[in-house]
């Protein structure tokens, strides 16, 4: 008989996996078919598609310290993938579960093309009023909406805990 831990891998691996083929669907799309030649185009007033390479960390930081560094930070990344992987596993709370899952499929798509690139795909650049946003990808999405998802769910049973007027929980 199978444990819980297993019925609750599958699920978490699931989500992951599909955020990392859909990661790795759209930038090979952008890289070897759209982006072809490298321009800028604009999708709305507020969001044009770019091809930039990431070489550092969120947001570009590091990039010239982190340049010639590829391959060890891929490595890095990939190891603290995995950790969040086993963490998505181990939690009990789907909520966490799935955010920890998005998290996990994000981080392995910007580490698949650290390794194989030598640097992250950015291709969504949102902006207004003449200021950009830094460069982004599904990968980042994906990151960004299980970080959030992660802060709800740590936040929503304090909210369910609290006692109404008449002394019973919500």
């Amino acid at each position: 008989m199978r444990s819980a831990k297993h019925h609750r891998a599958i699920p978490v691996i699931v989500i992951a996996l599909a955020v990392l083929a859909t990661d790795q669907i759209f930038k090979t799309v952008i890289t070897e078919f759209i982006m072809q030649p490298p321009r800028e185009i604009a999708l709305a007033g507020f969001l044009n598609l770019v091809l930039s390479f990431n070489t550092g960390v969120s947001f570009g930081m590091f990039a010239d310290a982190l340049g010639d560094s590829a391959t060890a930070l891929g490595i890095v990344q990939a190891v603290l993938t995995v950790l969040i992987l086993g963490a998505a596993i181990l939690v009990r709370q789907r909520s966490e579960a799935t955010a920890l899952a998005l998290i996990a499929g994000g981080a392995a798509g910007n580490v698949m093309d650290r390794l194989h690139r030598g640097a992250v795909v950015d291709f969504l650049d949102f902006h207004a009023a003449g200021y950009h946003w830094p460069a982004f990808n599904t990968a980042d999405i994906a990151i960004v909406t299980g970080a959030a998802l992660f802060v709800f769910a740590a936040v929503l049973p304090s909210f369910q805990g609290r006692n109404q007027s008449d002394g019973t929980k919500i």
